[in-house]
Parts: structure tokens; sequence; C-alpha cells
């Protein structure tokens, strides 16, 4: 069978971008077919077989992609997938929209239907940076967006969602089934640390909807050790707002990040993720979770097992949830063995069955 993978973009190493390099390891002769990509990156992670479509070719593709998002439908459809048996899309905007003959199979793994076209929209325009005139012309064009997208989810054969939380919105805005796979998770590269554990940890991309600023200034009146990793677009904004008691360890290695979660007392996540694979690192370190209540972490926190969560999305919710909790009291062990479930070799087992099973099931001609 000849199997071709598509995805967004391969732009930057995120939690979707570690599915695709999975997909890789289950298909490893196969392709990959993406909008944009970074060459330098794409070839060190990913190899010589990545093909970008046409926007690659136009100015500052691969720096100023969103310029290009009215050509993003046709640039996805543009691929000529008919020479393949199967194809495996990665997608949160346009990879879902190739076009397969119909004995091509196309199974779509849905990291969430594209955030700023439905339930998102009106926070995404808000938050541009942009002129209101500007503004008011993305309107009509997200609407043009919107249709084209759930027209492009009923072109897909079978829908995985990466979360329950995924679930419920491909079922409400594509009015498509789908079977909840949950993200890989290198679980047995993460190892429990003994010894005293001094300081709160938070991180990812730093970017608004990561909600970091509420975890700063709860930290600001608790006064405690907090260290955050990652960086983003909110970096600076985020400093200016920190005390002394805050450090900012920027971008790290994986090494380095394993040690940042083997040694913290807490991992804090107040945002919504639609799943939340930062989670499950903190969990496979020994690590108990701090979480909002919502999204993907009702999923993968167990409250008083192995984390706690708060109910309102406020930093003096964060202040009170950690005032009130003994974290000695959680079971380093246990807690690691809450995210066996969320490992790689699950995930690869699982995606090689889902495929087979609906390959049987398509028909062919």
């Amino acid at each position: 069978m000849q199997v071709a993978l598509v995805h967004d973009f391969l732009i930057q190493r995120g939690g979707a971008e570690n599915v695709l390099k999975e997909l890789t390891r289950i298909f490893p002769q196969s392709p990959i077919y993406t909008l944009v990509h970074h060459r330098g990156y794409s070839r060190e992670v990913f190899g010589k077989h990545v093909y970008a479509s046409y926007i690659q070719q136009l100015p500052f593709a691969d720096r100023k992609y969103q310029w290009y998002l009215p050509l993003m439908p046709s640039a996805i459809e543009h691929f000529n997938l008919s020479s393949y048996d199967i194809v495996v899309s990665s997608s949160s905007a346009f990879a879902n929209g190739i076009l397969t003959l119909p004995q091509t199979l196309h199974v779509c793994y849905c990291h969430t239907p594209t955030r700023y076209l439905w339930e998102d929209t009106h926070g995404y325009l808000a938050d541009l940076r942009y002129p209101r005139v500007l503004k008011k012309l993305l309107i009509p064009l997200l609407s043009f967006l919107r249709v084209w997208d759930y027209q492009a989810a009923q072109r897909v054969d079978a829908f995985i969602a990466n979360s329950k939380t995924v679930q419920k919105r491909i079922k409400k805005y594509y009015g498509r089934e789908s079977t909840v796979m949950y993200p890989p998770v290198d679980v047995a590269s993460f190892t429990v640390a003994a010894g005293p554990k001094d300081y709160f940890l938070a991180g990812g991309r730093l970017v608004p909807y990561k909600k970091i600023d509420l975890v700063i200034e709860a930290f600001r009146a608790l006064d405690m050790p907090l260290k955050i990793f990652g960086t983003g677009p909110d970096t600076e904004r985020l400093r200016k707002r920190a005390k002394d008691n805050v450090e900012f360890v920027g971008r790290v290695s994986e090494r380095e990040k394993r040690k940042l979660f083997a040694n913290a007392r807490a991992f804090i996540n107040p945002q919504v993720e639609d799943f939340g694979i930062t989670m499950i690192e903190a969990l496979a370190s020994g690590t108990p979770v701090v979480a909002y209540r919502g999204g993907g972490a009702e999923e993968i926190v167990g409250d008083g097992i192995n984390g706690v969560f708060f109910n309102e999305q406020t930093w003096e919710g964060i202040v009170d949830i950690v005032m009130r909790t003994d974290f000695s009291h959680f079971d380093p062990a246990t807690v690691r063995a809450s995210a066996e479930k969320f490992s790689t070799e699950r995930f690869h087992r699982e995606m090689r069955d889902f495929v087979e099973r609906a390959y049987q099931m398509h028909p062919h001609a």
C-alpha cells in the first residue's frame, strides 16, 4: 500500500509536529505534503521527502505565511495524491481539505477544528494587531474559509480526535463522528527525581491564549520560586510583569526540559488546551499538575491523585489552590503511572490498528 502524510505547516516544533513525527515512524516510506515549511527544520526532523505547496515559492512565505491565508484552500487542493492508497492528514487548519480519489482512504487525525474559524473567531479578531479597516476585510474572508472548512471535512473518510474535547467540536462544527486517540508522548524518556523540590514550573509557547500572565500575577502574590520555559511573541510583556522570584529560562533542549519537570514541585497549566502534552510530560516526571478545570486537562488530571484543579480562570484561583495544597502528599510513582496510557507505543499500536480496519472497510474501486 502507498501511504502519504499531509500536515498544515512545518514551521515550528509543537505537539502536532510530534504527532507527525510518530506517523513517519508508523509509515516510514511515506512522503509529507505541507503548505509551507522551513527547509532546514523539515529536512533535519523529517528528511528529504517533504513537498510544499506553491505558496512556498511566494515572497517571505516561510516567515509571513499568514499573508497567504486566502490561497490556502486552493493550495492544499492542488496536491495530486491520486497514486496513493491511503492518505493520513494531521490537521488543525487546512490539511483535512486535500482531494483524494473515491478509492483512496483519507484518515484525518484532527488536533482541533480550526480555532479562528469556529469557537475562537471573535477572540482571534480582537487579538490581531491590525488596523480596524484590515480587520473588517478579514470578516468576509473568515466566513468564506468557514464554509470551505465545513465542506472539506465532509470529504474525510474517517476522523480521529486527539481528545474528547476535540471529538465534541468535530461533531458540533462538522457534523461528523470520530474516534478518540490521544497523542503520543515519549513517557519513557522522563524520570522521577529524588530530593527536595523548591520551585513551581509553567511554560510552553508564550502566546496570549496560554494564560501565563495569570501564573505570573499569582506568583507576584505568592512570592514563591517559579520557572517559565519557552519563547514566543508574549515573552517581553510577561517579563515586564514578573518579579524577581520568576525565572525565564527560555528555549530549552529536551534534556533540560526533562530536568525542569523532574525537579519541580508542580506544573501549572492555566489555559484550556485541546489536549495538553506538557501536562503528560510533567506527570511522566512524577510531578503533579495544577490545572484549570476545562478542555483536555479533565481527561488527564485526576483531582487529588496526580494533581489538582482550580475552577476560576483567574490569578486568584491559582493562589488559592497553591496555598491550600500540600504537594508533598502526592506519590511520584502514582503520578508517573497515570501518564503510561499516553505512551508512544500505545499510539503506534492504536494508529496501525485503526488504519488497517478502516482500509479493510473502505471501497477500493
